[in-house]
């Protein structure tokens, strides 16, 4: 059916922090990469030119990134146009190191370059992804942000493909977080879980992209057979269609799109229309992201019809029936780029995270053959005499751990739970340059000063060996030194190769 409503004349608009206004739909930029790996990079020109049209349509926030092609430069030809004037577009880019040392000189190099790229003295909202927590790197990178924060080079801090978790961490150690980008539409529900609470606790929000899965959630592949690989050609939909494979397939695509077709009818919208504004209803959204092929259809009267209805009862109701067919995806946002099943448009990559540099490298112990151990550097395994984890045979044993960061910085100090995310991470990476990983422990021991913290520091210990099921012994004691609030230690058996 033909939409039969009037758009209005612009999209509504939220505040993320003083002075960063954007619409609640931002145009997305990263499919700039994938039309440049064909035709090579675009004219600014012609790129600004295009983006303009979207500004006079009052999309006139732009999301990109470091590895968009091209993007920032386009983005910043069209920032030059506008000078800084009160209601100038908005530049929200990203910046993708990969895991190592974050010293601010790094730090600062990187987004120096964002802003050569985007021409411009400040980066209205900089945000930042990470690929390893095991690397420790990306809490000093994000404190340094917030130092650049400070200097007035960035507007606000944001990251992306955070779960749960870390974003906690982020948060109570003092990291002035703005937003969270991660994916979120009717196949990919987990937004809505623990991130949504957490944004009704931490002024927080979130920033939604994926939300039409590549086009698949649109009137086109409604009652269509399934495409082959041959339909499936750009970066985009041969992400989503992992997300769908894993989702249920394509039965369960059409178990979501009938649903959504039947709402759309009452509302006189598009399948595609019903998909965005479901998201932007949901808790702690604060924007989603659509993707734009420049050049090509424009779908801003479609999305202007998004701020002229709300979803009622039975649409929900509806949706809802139709999520019962679905399989949930698995793990917390992020996850797909971090551990199996890798929902990337490349898929599989463990090559890619195989290449990442350890936060330690193991080293012999003198008087043992064929022993090894670690040290992360701290200066009271040099006094006391002791290492942060050791190798015996296939036995490895990990020290008492805890929340510390650098030369005796106490993260998160007010937060056990998010502690305890902090020292699970320092763990596994322990592990890993030893050749171990979490399945391959066997014993855990955890240490508390306060009995109201069990529940926090039990959840985070789950979320990381929830299947592997160690041996666990929890005792609280009166104090620990140094002021922290828990402290672990642990214990692996590697694996017969076989």
């Amino acid at each position: 059916m033909q939409d039969t409503t009037t758009p209005p004349s612009r999209p509504d608009r939220t505040s993320l922090a003083p002075g960063l206004t954007i619409p609640r739909v931002l145009t997305g930029l990263w499919q700039v990469a994938d039309i440049e790996r064909i035709s090579g990079p675009m004219d600014p020109e012609t790129g600004a030119d295009r983006l303009q049209r979207y500004v006079e349509a009052g999309f006139d926030g732009f999301d990109m990134a470091d590895h968009y092609g091209t993007s920032e430069i386009i983005a910043g030809q069209l920032l030059r146009r506008h000078g800084d004037t009160p209601h100038r577009p908005r530049a929200l880019t990203k910046w993708c190191p990969a895991p190592g040392p974050m010293t601010p000189d790094i730090v600062r190099a990187g987004v120096a370059e964002r802003l050569e790229r985007l021409g411009v003295p400040r980066i209205d909202l900089l945000q930042f992804h990470w690929w390893s927590f095991a690397h420790p790197g990306w809490l000093d990178a994000l404190h340094e942000m917030a130092a650049l924060r400070d200097e007035g080079l960035i507007g606000e801090i944001g990251v992306t493909n955070f779960d749960a978790a870390h974003l906690r961490l982020a948060l109570a150690d003092g990291v002035p977080l703005c937003t969270n980008q991660v994916s979120f539409s009717l196949i990919d529900r987990r937004a809505a879980g623990p991130l949504a609470t957490l944004c009704t606790e931490r002024p927080v929000r979130l920033l939604a992209y994926g939300t039409l899965c590549g086009g698949f959630l649109g009137d086109r592949w409604l009652d269509v057979p399934e495409p082959g690989p041959e339909a499936i050609g750009d970066w985009s939909k041969m992400k989503y269609k992992r997300f769908i494979d894993t989702a249920g397939g394509w039965d369960a695509l059409q178990t979501v799109l009938r649903a959504a077709r039947r709402v759309g009818d009452r509302h006189g919208v598009s399948i595609a229309n019903v998909a965005t504004r479901w998201v932007l209803e949901q808790t702690g959204v604060a924007a989603v992201i659509i993707g734009a092929r420049l050049g090509e259809t424009m779908h801003t009267d479609d999305n202007a019809r998004l701020f002229t209805y709300a979803l009622t009862e039975a649409d929900h109701a509806d949706l809802n029936d139709a999520f019962a067919a679905t399989t949930p995806i698995p793990g917390d946002c992020g996850d797909e780029y971090r551990k199996p099943p890798f929902l990337t448009a490349s898929g599989d990559l463990s090559h890619h995270l195989d290449t990442m540099p350890l936060a330690h490298e193991a080293g012999p112990v003198p008087h043992r053959a064929g022993a090894e151990r670690v040290s992360s550097g701290s200066e009271w395994e040099d006094v006391a005499g002791y290492c942060r984890a050791q190798r015996i045979g296939r036995r490895v044993l990990v020290s008492g751990t805890t929340a510390t960061a650098g030369h005796g910085r106490v993260v998160a100090p007010d937060d056990a739970g998010a502690q305890t995310t902090y020292v699970l991470d320092k763990i596994l990476a322990a592990l890993a340059a030893l050749g171990a990983e979490a399945a391959d422990v066997v014993r855990t021991r955890i240490y508390l000063t306060r009995e109201d913290d069990v529940q926090a520091v039990s959840e985070a210990h789950g979320r990381v060996f929830g299947a592997v099921r160690p041996a666990n012994t929890l005792v609280v004691v009166a104090t620990l030194i140094g002021g922290y609030r828990v402290e672990i230690e642990a214990e692996a058996i590697l694996r017969d190769p076989g």
